[in-house]
């Protein structure tokens, strides 16, 4: 089974959106909120090469970006291999 974490902050409609995908999918997933917590944010943007928006999504500990690429992996059918080996490291 894949680990899918989606760094996201309070009141944000992509966040909500991308939450509500992955739940629709019956995707579990680690949600980290970075509305107040610096450090974490700062952890993500390492990981997210920059990227400071939200969300940013991780799969295996692979950016695969915000909500926009996470529609365009679920368009392609991707998002139900997340369960077998989808972005294996």
């Amino acid at each position: 089974m894949a680990k899918v974490e989606i760094y996201t902050t309070f009141l944000c409609g992509y966040c909500s959106n991308a939450k509500n995908l992955l739940n629709k999918k019956g995707i579990d997933y680690i949600e980290i909120d970075v509305s107040y917590n610096f450090e974490e944010r700062k952890k993500m943007e390492d990981r997210a090469a920059g990227k400071n928006t939200v969300p940013q999504i991780f799969i295996n500990g692979n950016s695969i970006g915000g909500f926009d690429e996470l529609v365009e992996l679920d368009k392609l059918s991707l998002l139900e291999d997340l369960n077998t080996n989808f972005l294996e490291k």
